[in-house]
């Protein structure tokens, strides 16, 4: 699959974005922009790209900014999803497509929400994976609600302080943080006290886990030995400003057509309070045109790669509709 997909660089927003991409190249193929979270690539979307591709879509896939192969700017206030959102209108105005469909993982399921917040006029169906829509709370900013829901030593709490997380991964094997962090089935966040590490509090035993290869991680440890992990963390830096710069939009709902797919051992799923929100009718509250959630058994954060099958299925499905 590997040889198949095109890789090229897109001007956008002022950073140049390195764009992984399969299937029908330009016309009037439908375009699925895919976005990754932390710390990933453009290359956790490959199953769903050949998947996608298979069945005439054009598969979109960035680096966002300060990942892989991107620019990565140096301040970090250059971070925020509205820098990134940016990214990505450029990015959709290069492809020349009036909307795309959207998936997103992670920080890119937050990017995602933000793009159909900001630019619903571009995205035709969201299908986002682990990380559901809050509205902006106006009484209290986004480290403070975690700090309120999971104590000061969450593990974004230590991703606050420049250069202090990038110590501690340095002291790590890099093929080493990417077993122990893709290997975690924990089902809570990861709790950080101050004489442990990231990769400490990590229940996972280090070794490669069984739907990855040998080859995917070192793909990662050869980016990441490139760039570090400061890209990466600066979007949880730039947590609080995004807030602040949201103002806006307080309260403001999603009504993109949506579905929510998301593993019963994630991280996020097992946040306090997540569940009910997600079961209760506090998600589709602000996300009216959400149409299924999807909750797979047994599967944990990292859900596109370690089902890749399932997700692509669930994908292409909703999407069809469209």
């Amino acid at each position: 699959m590997a040889a198949a997909v095109r890789h090229r660089t897109v001007e956008a927003n002022g950073v140049r974005l390195h764009v992984a991409e399969l299937g029908p190249e330009g016309g009037a193929a439908p375009v699925v922009l895919l976005l990754h979270g932390f710390p990933d690539l453009w290359y956790a979307w490959r199953h769903q790209m050949a998947a996608l591709a298979a069945r005439g879509y054009r598969a979109v896939a960035p680096d966002l900014r300060g990942y892989g192969d991107s620019d990565a700017p140096p301040d970090a206030s250059s971070y925020t999803t509205f820098h990134v959102v940016g990214d990505l209108v450029a990015l959709i105005a290069d492809l020349g497509q009036p909307q795309v469909f959207v998936v997103g993982h992670d920080w890119g399921a937050i990017v995602a929400w933000q793009l159909c917040l900001l630019r619903p006029d571009l995205v035709r169906a969201l299908v986002n994976l682990s990380v559901v829509y809050q509205p902006r709370r106006p009484e209290r900013s986004p480290l403070q609600s975690i700090k309120a829901a999971c104590g000061e030593d969450h593990y974004m709490c230590r991703f606050q302080e420049p250069g202090v997380a990038e110590a501690e991964f340095a002291r790590y094997d890099i093929k080493y943080a990417f077993y122990k962090t893709f290997g975690m089935r924990k089902p809570a966040p990861p709790i950080l006290p101050k004489d442990k590490s990231f990769f400490d509090a990590l229940d996972s035993d280090g070794t490669c886990p069984p739907w990855l290869s040998e080859e995917d991680i070192s793909y990662y440890a050869e980016k990441f030995a490139k760039t570090g992990f400061t890209g990466g963390l600066n979007y949880y830096r730039c947590m609080e400003l995004s807030w602040e710069l949201s103002a806006p939009w307080t309260g403001a709902q999603i009504k993109v057509p949506t579905k929510f797919i998301v593993g019963d051992l994630d991280l996020t799923y097992n946040t306090p309070g997540v569940q009910d929100y997600i079961h209760k009718g506090g998600f589709k509250a602000s996300v009216p045109n959400l149409e299924d959630v999807v909750v797979m058994e047994g599967v944990s954060h990292f859900i596109n790669q370690e089902k890749p099958n399932e997700v692509s299925e669930h994908i292409c499905e909703f999407f069809s509709k469209f």
